[in-house]
């Protein structure tokens, strides 16, 4: 959530603190600001809403300077309003803030016998007169900072600009991600990696509890115990174009589109050809543990948490292994049972989700091994866990994920075959047969994009709906989930997911001739009782929407509409069962012209409990 941009060199930086946001909007936001050192005195304009509004302010009072800051706000403390926006300013310190002051209550009743005003309900205003307050009596700004720092209790991603220094800003990141970027004659901070790009692709990834002082001419990187650090450099490889619309109209029909491209990307190097075998080389595990597993916990949240229940069923079949999931926001809180025969497995989009990574450290405290599947490297869990299966998805610009989806489910499906291998309860036939099923799949999944057309035409008669309902057994069920929630983040047309079997315990005193009902029947060992499902559904009248296998038999007798998907082995139908729901959520969402891209409240990486 929110994204952070700073500058420091020799350039008019206006614009690329501009674009900077511009190119984090994925991450969520509902107000933005920019705060630059004219040569005099530190200038702010910050607008509530869209970024729009605070590039239209830019235009009608442009300030010039080479020294500045940025951010994009997802409301925490305090309301989406100008006043709440950053960048907070007291005195001649300024500074931009990701995450959330825990103790901010105590500071700022501390702050306030002081004499302190406050101008905003943020906890972040709290940090700024603290430093402030101290600099006076401080070495340096990031002495102040240092010193600020050791007062807070919190997550944070923080960068200040003092107007008594406009030579430099300083940085401090802890639980919420700041990454540095280094030019020539000038140096950069971010939030995340697609701020800077387009001016650099030499990064250094500050870790916890990192401090950093950028001037023009270099950067200096501090650990928590204020020492200075040599932090890696890494050379970013990403192709700028991959962050562009390319022709379509969101970025998330986009990246629906890619998803055959970066399925291949996530198996490519992790398939040996001549023998149809997994190959894992970057997981570390010794033979003795991968035999003595006795459950595997996965840990995720949002469509994180649905490609996990998929791999449960995977991780079951092919590795006879127990599996639990939990949402990684309710594990920390129930005491879990976990010992160092348990394989604890965290998956996340953006590698910084805050839930994840803090159920992560608490399986680790109590003893057992991780292993994280995560798109971003160099991120806060990659770094955090033992072990990493990078998706290869690429950037995911849109909020509601697609193709980071089904590349985590990739990924989930390798693992599991690796492990059944690993411990001896997959033959090298099976693995073969269905090594070379799962390599197919993206090229079924090319066929099963031709369906956008035909979705988008039936998408008028679905977009006054007030509700709708998703049915699916087995694996399917985690995608009636999958489809439900991408139809409610982007469309706002309140969805659910059911296990079909459930249906009559509740949902089916919902089904009239208003309520659209997404079933999923493909050709497997449950397509009898899905049948028998639709026939239910059918007899109420429910509006049908049917997402089954090319030549299943009868399916298409039972009226509604029938979306056809190719066939594939039943555990691999996900990634091509999700594609219909996928471009169903979207051209609905499209009909009604809501903000597909970033939807109302929505954040891309979530970096607060």
């Amino acid at each position: 959530m929110c994204g952070i941009v700073g500058y420091v060199g020799t350039r008019d930086c206006g614009g690329m603190l501009l674009d900077g946001l511009r190119r984090l909007e994925y991450r969520g936001y509902d107000s933005a600001g920019v705060a630059i050192f004219d040569g005099q005195v530190v200038r702010r304009l910050r607008a509530e809403g869209k970024l729009s509004r605070l590039e239209t302010l830019f235009q009608q009072e442009p300030i010039h300077g080479s020294t500045g800051i940025a951010h994009t706000r997802w409301a925490t403390h305090g309301g989406p309003t100008e006043r709440n926006a950053h960048p907070h300013q007291v005195g001649d310190i300024v500074l931009v803030h990701n995450g959330i002051i825990e103790n901010y209550a105590e500071l700022r009743a501390e702050l306030a016998a002081g004499g302190a005003t406050f101008s905003s309900d943020t906890d972040t205003e709290i940090l700024a007169h603290l430093i402030a307050h101290i600099r006076p009596s401080a070495a340096s700004l990031h002495d102040a900072l240092v010193k600020a720092l050791a007062r807070v209790r919190g997550s944070y991603a923080v960068v200040v600009l003092n107007a008594a220094e406009p030579d430099q800003i300083v940085a401090a990141r802890n639980a919420s991600p700041l990454v540095l970027g280094l030019g020539n004659d000038e140096n950069f901070a971010a939030s995340d990696v697609p701020a800077i790009m387009r001016h650099t692709r030499d990064v250094i990834f500050l870790e916890d509890g990192d401090t950093a002082i950028l001037e023009r001419g270099g950067v200096q990187v501090f650990n928590g115990d204020n020492e200075r650090v040599a932090r890696p450099v890494k050379h970013v490889a990403w192709d700028p174009v991959s962050a562009e619309k390319q022709g379509f109209k969101h970025f998330m029909l986009k990246e629906i589109h890619e998803q055959p491209a970066r399925i291949v990307d996530t198996l490519r190097g992790r398939i040996q050809p001549s023998e149809q075998r997994v190959v894992l080389d970057e997981i570390q595990l010794d033979r003795a543990f991968l035999t003595s597993i006795d459950r595997v916990i996965i840990v995720a949240c949002g469509t994180s948490y649905h490609a996990g229940m998929v791999a449960r069923y995977a991780i079951e079949r092919l590795a006879r292994i127990p599996v639990e999931i939990d949402l990684a926001s309710e594990f920390r809180y129930r005491q879990p049972v976990v010992s160092e025969r348990t394989l604890a497995i965290a998956i996340s989009q953006s590698g910084e989700t805050a839930d994840t990574l803090a159920a992560v450290r608490e399986a680790r405290r109590l003893g057992a091994q991780t292993i994280a599947v995560c798109n971003v490297m160099e991120s806060t869990i990659a770094r955090e866990c033992r072990n990493v299966i990078y998706t290869h998805a690429g950037p995911e610009i849109g909020v509601a994920s697609t193709k980071a989806f089904t590349t985590q489910i990739a990924a989930l499906y390798l693992l599991a075959l690796w492990l059944g291998r690993q411990r001896g309860e997959l033959s090298a036939e099976r693995e073969a047969v269905l090594v070379n099923e799962l390599r197919r799949v993206p090229t079924l999944i090319e066929e099963a994009l031709q369906l956008e057309e035909p979705i988008r035409a039936m998408a008028k008669d679905y977009s006054g709906a007030s509700s709708c309902l998703f049915l699916g057994r087995g694996i399917q069920y985690p995608i009636a989930l999958e489809g439900a929630l991408k139809l409610k983040e982007i469309s706002y047309i309140h969805a659910e997911g059911y296990a079909a079997g459930e249906m009559k315990h509740g949902p089916i005193a919902l089904i009239d001739d208003d309520l659209p009902v997404v079933v999923l029947a493909p050709e497997d060992a449950q397509y009898e009782k899905m049948r028998s499902n639709v026939e239910e559904v059918k007899a109420r009248g429910g509006r049908l929407i049917v997402v089954s296998t090319a030549g299943a038999p009868d399916i298409s007798r039972l009226g509604g509409v029938l979306l056809e998907v190719p066939a594939v082995d039943e555990l691999f139908q996900p990634l091509l069962t999700v594609i219909p729901l996928q471009l169903l959520s979207y051209a609905i969402a499209d009909a009604k012209g809501t903000d597909i891209d970033q939807p109302r409240n929505l954040a891309k990486s979530v970096t607060v409990e």
